[in-house]
């Protein structure tokens, strides 16, 4: 099926490595021009370039940065005249399990910043260019979890930022359409994930092993997985239709381990 991304224009944030990356290589397969957003990483996009095989850009700047997010909004209209799809994908998630009691406001606040913050300035960003554009139709996808979905103990703060991008969809679905006829907002919900991200959690083979417990196709995703879907949604073709919608990407994960058996007493039944 042709998915009609030929010619357009889709910006990814945080597309040096993981799911951004494939995405962005995916976008080029279907024939869109790409905006290739990295904060840091400068080497890892190098390596990217090279397997591109359509126009790009490569942006650079922090998502939490206001003006950073304006200029490179700025840069990639300078260069493609538009921007039909954007993924907000840019994220990040603190390596250590900590309970609420035990973390740091620090903490808090700069996952908030990345994942909930950077998202609302990229989305903001996009929907004014949309206003200045003639566009009929664009595409706005949000990298959500299914830690905001079931929650994710010792994470309190990336359960909460991911959870909060479900509010944005279910908002700005309707705000798009004040600016453009045919405009959609969804997002991605990934389950455990390979990526750079979740290294550490693969070292740890108990953690996995508790992980796939809770999933029907006992695999962990990797980050093909999750970009195809993005590359669906973002497509007017496949996807006209469909606005609004938070899509788990997660082998039908059931929720999540929160006892083990040695944890639990039958004479409490």
């Amino acid at each position: 099926m042709d998915l009609g991304l030929k010619g357009k224009i889709a910006l990814v944030t945080g597309a040096s490595s993981g799911i951004g990356r494939v995405a962005i290589l995916k976008f080029s397969e279907e024939g869109a021009k790409v905006v290739i957003h990295r904060h840091t990483n400068k080497n890892l996009v190098d390596d990217l370039i090279k397997e591109i095989k359509t126009d790009y850009l490569v942006v650079e700047g922090d998502v939490t940065n206001e003006n950073d997010v304006k200029r490179f909004f700025k840069e990639s209209i300078e260069k493609f005249g538009q921007i039909d799809i954007v993924v907000a994908n840019a994220g990040v998630a603190n390596s250590k399990d900590t309970p609420i009691n035990e973390m740091e406001l620090e903490r808090f606040e700069k996952v908030l910043a990345v994942n909930l913050k950077g998202a609302w300035l990229t989305a903001r960003e996009f929907f004014r260019n949309l206003k200045k554009s003639n566009q009929k139709s664009a595409s706005l996808i949000f990298t959500a979890s299914t830690s905001g979905i079931f929650g994710e103990e010792g994470w309190s703060e990336y359960a909460a930022s991911k959870a909060a991008l479900t509010g944005l969809v279910l908002t700005l679905k309707n705000e798009i359409i004040r600016i453009i006829p045919n405009g959609r907002v969804n997002a991605v919900a990934p389950g455990w994930t390979w990526t750079p991200m979740t290294e550490e959690f693969r070292k740890n083979k108990n953690a996995v092993i508790e992980a796939l417990e809770t999933h029907s196709l006992r695999r962990i995703a990797n980050a093909e997985d999750v970009a195809k879907q993005i590359v669906i949604l973002s497509s007017e073709e496949a996807s006209g239709y469909i606005t609004g919608q938070i899509l788990r990407i997660d082998g039908g994960m059931e929720g999540r381990v929160i006892w083990q058996v040695s944890e639990i007493n039958l004479e409490n039944i």
